[in-house]
């Protein structure tokens, strides 16, 4: 039988526009890097045609193999340069360098070797090399010869280009120009003026690119010029004219492919197209939606490419007309919306481009469309006070979907706005229905629709810092001239002038609860009368929601002060609580499960749990060493049927939880060949982590912050393993091997305490998991260092055989 294994996968969201996009010979394809992977897409019909696994950590460089144009290479900080047959989606070869590589570049001249840039002794000191390519059968092969080229290098592969068929290479960083030639082996450095004079106070280079024919260089500029160079190979006679039209700094710059033309974009999302190289003959293609991060021109010359900074490339003909659009996912600084699932499409909803709520397969890793919340045009401008979406809900089976947008320019001027939109089966999309001015006076908290598919009327609920919750339903606003429906305000709720932060209905919607502040209100949703409270007096409440199916008796809730906190509202008494920092707590659509994401020092822990049981069906420490603050569950098409009980809660939907960086899913596959391709940048995490464990001192943790001693004097007798077992990880608890362990085997306990009705005295239950390696300890603060001779006898300790103590 296959070994079932869970695992975090990084599903999508990775950045397209972190380099360059490469277009194939033919410009039938488009190549970009996309996290750890590299991505194949048709530039006629923008599908995603593969997905090259392989590199174990981020991608940071792609090129075409000069020698033959079906072919790829790529590099990674992973320390390996990969040689793939993109048709087929195939690894060909692996090259092991050894250094973390931050950019590639390949020239048909030079046959046998690629140029990588490296990082070199300090953090900062960036060198360009060339890397020797052996020839070899295996798939594997080592690549140590490395000859240095150039140094005091930006790490950048914008910062670097290579003119006239290889014969030298261009550097910028600062305010520095760095020409080496290749068959001199001269360095030609040129300087502008620093920013100590004011008057040249941005004149820093931003990128270069060569002319493909000519000895011209074209650099850009953070004041928005751009100089062209020539008779560079004298360092008395050159020269540079300038071209100006950007009013911000130049981002990246591409000649075409005859060099007739130079192209360059910057933050006013126009590309600009200077027809040769002159001021004068300029085209332009402006409204491209967010500030230009690279340019590409396709070997053929018939097609150009730009990224951008909203995670989106555009392929450009080359007359200046858009002609696909490839569009990642559009990560803003804030999620106000967190993560919603449409119940139609079963897209990943939330904040997209400013003012936008983005529509996101996951299937497909790509973004299905955009709705326009706001309906103004974007200014992009600092310092100017934007109106932003806060907060977005669906209800009634999608037919509905409420959004609530703000601006606040000085603390008495709060704006608000809600708007209910509805699902057109006609256009298939939204159509504002209501729009509602100032549906508070004070910032809305949260909003709930009621779901129940035999509710006559649709509800919608939201809460507020003014101290209100107000329902609001569906009206009839039939006239003599049209049939039309609007919502209006119902009811309006308050508890002693607390501040509304949260609010739910339960799952046959027959109860809303609305937290104000520390206390929990539970309201009749036929009446609105106010049933019951449940005050802990554990900090602010976080979260809040409703048990389901079997466990809809039950009401969970968290507070800022780290608690979590299960109430029985049949007994109206607190069922059982845990001490858990909760940042994400979801429940499933389709089980009883409910996910809940701590922070920790470590990192991100998982923790999957029935209400009606205190201790989790499953844990999963360090998913993230990002902080996570947005997750959710989504229904699988079609369901699993894991055997294991600990990846049951897996059966009918997967979790994904957002990073900064990227997307990700909690999934459990058995262990096949195609789990080691996926699977691999878990094994590079743990490697990271055991080299820093590895790095560090022997060091002894105080007894009081060892699980080990704290299991053996909190759990009742009867259920204890064996006196042999304890004693031997007793002293392995006080013994820190040198070994290195993985973060998944360091133990985090988490202590819960059950209260009930009948009983006053509290019970202590262990929100654990199963560890099977019994050498693990965790840390606390306060650490002694062990000396060598303790070390010695701690050692010797630790061989005694302990098996004698059964026999008592």
């Amino acid at each position: 039988m296959v070994e079932e294994h869970l695992r975090v996968v990084r599903c999508g969201g990775s950045e397209l526009n972190f380099r360059r996009a490469v277009f194939s010979a033919d410009s039938k394809y488009i190549f970009c890097v996309s996290g750890d992977f590299v991505k194949v897409y048709s530039t006629a019909t923008e599908e995603c045609v593969h997905v090259l696994h392989g590199h174990r950590n981020l991608v940071t460089g792609i090129q075409l193999n000069p020698n033959n144009h079906l072919q790829l290479y790529s590099c990674s900080f992973d320390g390996t340069i990969k040689l793939w047959d993109y048709i087929d989606g195939i690894l060909i070869k692996t090259y092991i360098v050894g250094h973390k590589l931050h950019a590639l570049f390949a020239l048909a001249s030079a046959e046998d070797s690629v140029f990588v840039i490296i990082n070199k002794e300090k953090p900062d000191i960036f060198q360009l090399v060339s890397v020797k390519l052996p020839k070899s059968s295996s798939q594997e092969v080592e690549a140590k010869e490395v000859s240095f080229v150039l140094d005091y290098i930006n790490k950048s592969p914008k910062c670097i280009a290579f003119g006239n068929k290889g014969e030298y290479v261009a550097a910028v960083r600062d305010f520095y120009l760095s020409v080496y030639f290749f068959k001199k082996k001269t360095t030609s450095r040129f300087t502008l003026s620093s920013s100590r004079n004011k008057k040249h106070s941005k004149n820093n280079f931003t990128c270069v690119a060569c002319h493909p024919q000519e000895d011209c260089i074209a650099s850009g500029h953070k004041d928005g010029k751009i100089r062209l160079w020539r008779n560079f190979d004298d360092d008395k006679k050159y020269t540079y004219t300038c071209l100006h039209w950007h009013h911000d700094m130049v981002m990246d710059l591409a000649f075409s492919v005859t060099g007739t033309s130079l192209l360059s974009g910057g933050l006013e999302s126009v590309l600009v197209e200077w027809r040769d190289a002159t001021e004068k003959n300029k085209e332009f293609l402006p409204r491209l939606g967010a500030t230009i991060e690279h340019i590409s021109v396709s070997p053929a010359g018939d097609l150009f490419c730009t990224s951008h900074s909203d995670n989106k490339i555009i392929v450009i003909h080359r007359n200046l007309e858009a002609s696909a659009v490839i569009q990642g996912l559009v990560k803003d600084s804030s999620i106000f919306t967190g993560l919603m699932i449409d119940p139609r499409t079963k897209a990943l909803v939330l904040n997209g481009k400013p003012g936008h709520l983005q529509f996101y397969s996951l299937q497909n890793d790509k973004q299905l469309y955009n709705l326009d919340i706001i309906q103004q045009e974007y200014i992009n401008d600092y310092g100017l006070i934007q109106i932003e979406l806060i907060k977005a809900a669906f209800g009634c089976q999608g037919n509905w979907l409420a959004t609530v947008e703000q601006r606040q320019e000085k603390e008495t001027e709060l704006e608000l706005q809600m708007k209910l939109w509805a699902y057109n089966k006609k256009t298939q999309g939204f159509i504002l229905n209501t729009k509602i001015n100032m549906p508070h006076e004070d910032h809305i908290t949260a909003l709930c629709f009621c779901n129940a598919e035999k509710s006559e009327t649709p509800t919608l609920v939201t809460a507020s810092k003014d101290g209100h919750f107000k329902v609001w339903i569906l009206t009839d606003d039939s006239d003599i001239y049209k049939k039309a429906v609007g919502w209006t305000c119902d009811f309006v709720g308050s508890y002693h002038k607390y501040q509304a932060t949260n609010c739910c209905f339960s799952e046959d919607d027959s109860l809303l609860a609305v937290s104000f502040e520390e206390i929990v209100t539970l309201w009749d949703s036929e009446t609105w009368e106010l049933k019951c409270t449940f005050c802990q007096r554990a900090g602010k409440i976080r979260h809040l929601c409703f048990g389901r199916l079997t466990c809809s008796k039950y009401l969970l809730g968290t507070t800022k002060n780290g608690i979590l906190c299960c109430w029985n509202l049949l007994s109206c008494a607190l069922e059982w609580s845990a001490k858990l920092n909760v940042s994400v707590m979801e429940p499933d659509p389709n089980s009883e499960n409910i996910a809940a994401i701590s922070q920790s020092t470590t990192g991100s822990d998982l923790f999957v749990f029935k209400p009606s049981e205190p201790r989790p069906l499953y844990i999963q420490k360090n998913i993230s060493r990002e902080e996570v603050h947005w997750g959710v569950f989504v229904p699988r098409d079609v369901p699993e049927s894991f055997t294991s009980e600990a990846y049951q809660w897996l059966n009918r939907s997967q979790f994904y939880f957002l990073t900064k960086s990227q997307l990700l899913a909690e999934e459990s596959l058995p262990t096949t060949p195609f789990y080691f391709i996926l699977g691999k940048h878990r094994q590079q995490q743990h490697e990271k982590l055991n080299e820093d464990l590895g790095n560090e001192l022997v060091q002894l943790p105080l007894t009081e912050n060892i699980p080990a001693i704290n299991e053996l004097l909190h759990t009742p007798a009867h259920v204890l393993p064996s006196a042999s077992f304890l004693c031997s990880m007793f002293i392995n608890s006080l013994l820190l091997s040198k070994e290195t362990k993985s973060a998944e085997e360091i133990s985090d306990d988490v202590d819960m305490e059950e209260e009930k009705e009948s009983d006053d005295s509290d019970k202590e239950n262990d929100f654990t998991e199963k560890v099977q390696d019994t050498n693990n300890t965790d840390l606390g603060e306060d650490i002694h260092q062990l000396s060598k001779s303790e070390e010695k006898e701690l050692r010797k300790l630790r061989k005694v055989d302990y098996s004698w103590i059964t026999a008592l």
